[in-house]
């Protein structure tokens, strides 16, 4: 096991590579000139020119990106146009708010997800598995930011027959569970809808086995071949899913931060788009993807652990 997580961290070098190249690529894929571009059309040459020299973009690129990746490993992400502050701050004070967010929506999106899924393959072609598919395919379908106004115009809103106190509150993060549960619902609907559907078909293929078969004509009890037997078995590619949907989580919690005024990481970026401060785009980009790529090491990893078949050479 030591070996093999050795090599995949090894592995993943190229990868934080790649990523950190297309995240400096960014200042130079948009049209025209980036210091302008941040410093206004109204600008004056000389502010230009400073901010131009303020982020080094007189070197050539190469110089460039290895001063940049220089100040990445010392934990230097550069510093924001627009307040001044380093971008690593700026960051600190946004990351966990994201991070916790997708986690609870991660959670909610595995509870619904596993208990939708294995119920709709335990009673498959039944109209249990069929209204479980069609409520799943209409999370699917859902855009976030359409059923995030309409959890807000439901529950925080509300009817006029509804008790204030039973009323959601709509913007903000913060203790109250009323604050953080419809954001958590509008990121995590749609991780459930894909995680259920990965459930139903990972089940029964595995339920389809010999080894289910041979389980059952012992008198194994169905809750135990079920759960101790095949769940087991059929984690594997619900685990990928769920690994990729918090990473996605991660980058989608852009809108439901905007919709609920979240201050994450998602309307950190936003914030830092609509006002050109490229420095700020750059380092969030930078933290979501290693992140990501991270989580997905860890899934990896997870998968020995819950298979110890698996080749791990």
């Amino acid at each position: 096991m030591s070996k093999f997580i050795i090599r995949r961290l090894l592995q993943t070098i190229p990868v934080l590579l790649g990523v950190s190249i297309l995240v400096f690529s960014m200042m130079y894929l948009i049209p025209g000139d980036p210091a302008q571009i941040m410093a206004g059309e109204g600008a004056s040459p000389k502010t230009v020119e400073q901010i131009r020299e303020k982020l080094g973009l007189n070197e050539p690129a190469p110089v460039q990106y290895f001063s940049y990746m220089k100040n990445v490993l010392q934990g230097d992400l550069g510093n924001s146009v627009r307040s001044g502050r380093a971008v690593t701050d700026e960051i600190k004070a946004r990351f966990w708010t994201t991070v916790e967010l997708s986690f609870y929506a991660t959670i909610l999106a595995v509870f619904l997800g596993l208990i939708a899924g294995i119920i709709s393959a335990v009673r498959h072609y039944t109209w249990s598995d069929i209204s479980i598919m069609i409520v799943a395919l209409f999370g699917l379908s859902m855009p976030n930011f359409w059923f995030g106004l309409m959890l807000i115009q439901w529950f925080a809103i509300g009817p006029d027959w509804m008790p204030e106190f039973m009323k959601m509150r709509a913007s903000g993060w913060g203790d109250d569970w009323r604050q953080m549960l419809l954001p958590v619902i509008t990121l995590g609907t749609g991780g459930a809808a894909i995680i259920a559907r990965m459930t139903r078909s990972s089940m029964l293929d595995v339920i389809g086995q010999d080894y289910i078969r041979t389980a059952r004509a012992k008198g194994m009890g169905e809750r135990v071949v079920i759960y101790r037997h095949a769940l087991k078995n059929a984690l594997i590619p619900v685990i990928t899913v769920v690994g990729l949907e918090f990473g996605g989580f991660l980058g989608g919690a852009v809108l439901t931060e905007s919709i609920f005024a979240i201050n994450g990481m998602g309307r950190l970026t936003i914030d830092a788009i609509r006002t050109r401060d490229f420095p700020i785009v750059q380092g969030a980009v930078l933290v979501i993807s290693f992140l990501f790529v991270f989580v997905n090491l860890l899934v990896d990893i997870s998968y020995r652990v819950l298979n110890k078949r698996i080749d791990l050479n």
